[in-house]
């Protein structure tokens, strides 16, 4: 089992950057696959990007590829979402999430095991 938490959200001005990051507890973090997601209010929540256990895989969104980027360190047991050129569409609560299944698979489905309290982001237009 794995327990995470979510750091960095806030408000930012339009065009501007931010970095979350999500950090784990438990065993075996190098075996998860990690996801960020996102919820803006009165809209479900959405899948925004993903990295596999050695980072050498990441797939993303495309309203958010070419502009964010995930990254993870598993000696530290941390993930990251470095988000650039941010606009108001990208306001929204930034969910962490972690699943053991398989890369093809949990890329495709909001069914992760694991999700954390979320942070918020704002971005101010």
């Amino acid at each position: 089992q794995v327990q995470l938490v979510e750091s960095g959200g806030g408000l930012v001005q339009a065009g501007g950057s931010l970095t979350l990051s999500c950090a784990a507890s438990g065993r075996s973090f190098s075996s998860y696959v990690m996801g960020w997601f996102r919820q803006a209010p009165g809209k479900e929540r959405e899948f925004v990007a993903a990295i596999n256990w050695s980072g050498g895989s990441t797939y993303y969104a495309d309203s958010v590829k070419g502009r964010f980027t995930i990254s993870r360190n598993n000696a530290r047991k941390t993930v990251n979402l470095q988000m650039n050129s941010l606009n108001s569409e990208d306001t929204a609560v930034y969910y962490c999430a972690a699943d053991s299944g398989s890369w093809v698979l949990i890329i495709r489905t909001k069914e992760w095991a694991y999700w954390g309290q979320g942070t918020q982001v704002t971005v101010s237009s």
